[in-house]
């Protein structure tokens, strides 16, 4: 009885825990959208205001960075649209290089946030509807090729980058390999939005930051980092 009681009430306080982190998500994104954040989240808006962050970034370098680099995770962890943006601001205020390792760094902790929080909420529930049919086969290939399937969705920018957050909680993947297969995949994307945002003044469009050259690029690198999952599949059929 007394264990019983235990396991109801263990069970009671992680269903509690389950509906307060679901709050949060849902409390945090409709909270930026209600006071307007999205208005601020707008090249028009960083560039109109270039002067002042300038400024403040010069006298306050540090609390800056700190300051940018929680804002852009949580900005990723609530799934926020507005990281093109962001990335082009820390760019712009911080450089290509130091630029490029806060938007890592925030990138990859915003995405595990995400990925943390939706395999614990939602997982169980994921994994009784897809045992079968093309999901059950999306587990598979993650269950034996993880990291180089991740990799992949992570270089070719066809796929929303809120979607390869969520998606992967819902397969085997260890989180060891999430998180370093986040981290190599977004890299060069970091650095081509924080090497863009020293030059924010000369940008009149979003449409204007990717070439052709380098959706390609990306492109090729997705396909190298399957490489080893089709050589090994050819493997299994020879």
């Amino acid at each position: 009885m007394e264990a019983a009681a235990i396991q109801t009430m263990s069970s009671s306080s992680g269903k509690w825990l389950k509906l307060g982190i679901l709050a949060v998500f849902v409390g945090g994104l409709a909270t930026f959208f209600i006071l307007g954040g999205d208005q601020y989240l707008s090249l028009d808006v960083i560039k109109n205001n270039r002067d002042a962050l300038l400024a403040y970034t010069e006298s306050n370098y540090l609390q800056a960075v700190l300051l940018a680099i929680i804002i852009y995770t949580a900005s990723t962890a609530f799934s926020i649209p507005g990281a093109t943006v962001l990335s082009l601001a820390v760019g712009f205020l911080f450089g290509r290089w130091v630029g490029t390792a806060m938007i890592l760094v925030a990138a990859t902790l915003g995405a595990t946030l995400v990925f943390i929080a939706a395999r614990y909420l939602f997982a169980d529930a994921a994994r009784q509807k897809i045992n079968a049919g093309m999901a059950a086969k999306l587990i598979n290939g993650f269950n034996d090729n993880a990291f180089n399937y991740l990799l992949f969705l992570r270089l070719v920018p066809l796929f929303p980058f809120w979607l390869v957050n969520l998606a992967p909680a819902f397969t085997p993947i260890k989180l060891r390999t999430y998180v370093i297969g986040t981290a190599i995949g977004i890299l060069p994307g970091c650095f081509v939005f924080a090497n863009l945002g020293q030059s924010l003044g000369r940008i009149d469009s979003l449409d204007q930051l990717v070439s052709a050259e380098t959706l390609l690029a990306f492109g090729l690198l997705g396909l190298f980092a399957l490489l080893p999952v089709m050589v090994k599949k050819f493997r299994k059929t020879n």
